[in-house]
């Protein structure tokens, strides 16, 4: 999705030589992909399928393509300048430091009550009789924080990897189980707009797996050893593959919507407990076996989402903090990029805001509706995706750049759209707050 190979944009003229793709390296796209794909984004998926059966199959293809375009020219900028995203973002000046600011304290906050409580909500469905919801809720906030305080990347990759393994066997396995009808659903590839799903649409395309762990993506990828433009190659398989399986795995959450709700027009309930409402019409259809099977994918969904954010947002608060100390003395870029690479997950920023992430947020879990922080949370996560695509299209056409990494046609289409839909998606979600 770049540019045509050039003449190297480099000032000492050197190229580093090409790594191999292979497919055992690849992990950081699991990553990225299992975080951004939460219970939320199930819910949301299941009641397009419930409301249009198989119609809007064709816009989970296009959220696929976009995700894949958008964390490739997240990566494509890490690999191909040395430079990590907000590094790239403070060059277009001082704005971006201030929405970042203001961005990733009060999402983290909520957003530490909204995992625990999603991550809770299965467990409660298993153990009924043990604790109450608010409790577990606790205990997997706290359980994150112990495993990414005390583990580095290549631990919280593989604990991603087993838990991507068990979403994609378990809704799979469900979606077989119901018995989707292949010539409706392969119809569904055909782009059309039912009455009244325009919304829903959008939300397919610019909802599932899209959110600020997006941005995580270069952290991630060089968390991995990847550092340099040698590695795109496999950095380009490695997202490619990950994108590819979470289409798979939504494509899967819509033919359940479609054969087990449409035809009934049932209705599930609003946010994470609709999984909840589908667990009990899977044990009525299927037995407890297939109800229970489902809980656990159900879990790992939102669990997987829960560590991926307090690892990778947590990576990106301390490289933001690294950049503002570094501007204070005065150190060079270099200097400042050695630093944040040497010892990130165990410094002092990284590790205050996983205690962020876990500790204030559990206030939120005896509170029936955090009216004031909901609506700031909404319209703050509203408008991240258009403020990455639009950064992202302005890095990567300028100098900022090596000529040989820039956008090409086909990325800066993909990314221009899917600053367009994304905005689109924000007005909506503003026009829905209550005023």
């Amino acid at each position: 999705m770049s540019a045509e190979n050039a003449t190297p944009d480099r000032a000492d003229g050197f190229n580093p030589p090409t790594r191999k793709p292979s497919w055992k390296m690849i992990g950081p796209g699991m990553v990225v992909a299992a975080t951004g794909v939460g219970a939320g984004d199930l819910v949301a998926t299941l009641i397009a399928g419930s409301k249009f059966g198989y119609t809007l199959l064709w816009a989970a293809v296009i959220g696929c393509i976009v995700k894949i375009a958008l964390a490739e020219a997240t990566g494509r900028w890490h690999l191909a300048t040395g430079r990590t995203i907000f590094d790239g973002w403070r060059s277009l000046g001082p704005w971006t430091t201030v929405y970042f600011a203001i961005y990733v304290v009060i999402w983290g906050f909520v957003y530490g009550a909204t995992a625990m409580s999603s991550s809770a909500l299965p467990l409660q469905a298993l153990f009924p009789e043990v604790m109450p919801l608010k409790v577990w809720a606790i205990i997997t906030g706290l359980i994150g924080l112990l495993f990414v305080w005390t583990n580095r990347y290549a631990i919280v990759e593989k604990i991603m990897m087993v838990f991507v393994g068990v979403m994609f066997v378990v809704v799979v396995y469900v979606a077989v189980r119901v018995s989707p009808d292949l010539g409706n659903a392969f119809a569904g590839l055909l782009p059309t707009l039912p009455a009244g799903s325009m919304i829903y649409t959008l939300g397919l395309i610019g909802g599932v797996g899209g959110t600020i762990t997006m941005a995580a993506y270069g952290y991630w990828i060089n968390a991995k050893g990847w550092t340099d433009s040698g590695w795109m190659k496999m950095m380009r398989l490695d997202n490619r593959v990950a994108y590819a399986t979470t289409g798979i795995f939504v494509i899967a959450m819509l033919i359940v919507g479609a054969e087990m709700l449409h035809s009934s027009q049932m209705a599930l309930a609003s946010g994470d407990k609709g999984l909840l409402d589908l667990d009990k019409v899977l044990e009525k259809r299927f037995g407890e076996f297939t109800a229970k099977l489902f809980l656990i994918g159900f879990f790992s969904a939102s669990f997987s989402s829960l560590v991926g954010v307090w690892h990778g947002v947590s990576l990106m608060f301390a490289d933001f903090v690294e950049r503002i100390r570094a501007a204070r003395v005065g150190a060079s870029d270099a200097g400042a990029l050695e630093v944040a690479r040497g010892d990130r997950e165990r410094s002092a920023p990284f590790r205050g805001y996983l205690l962020w992430l876990t500790f204030p947020p559990m206030a939120l879990l005896w509170l029936d509706e955090p009216f004031g922080l909901v609506i700031a949370y909404g319209v703050l996560g509203a408008f991240f995706m258009p403020f990455l695509a639009t950064t992202l299209v302005w890095l990567l056409n300028t100098s900022r750049t090596p000529r040989e990494w820039r956008n090409g046609w086909i990325s800066n289409t993909l990314l221009i759209t899917s600053g367009v839909l994304f905005l689109v998606l924000c007005i909506e979600e503003l026009r829905d707050l209550p005023w």
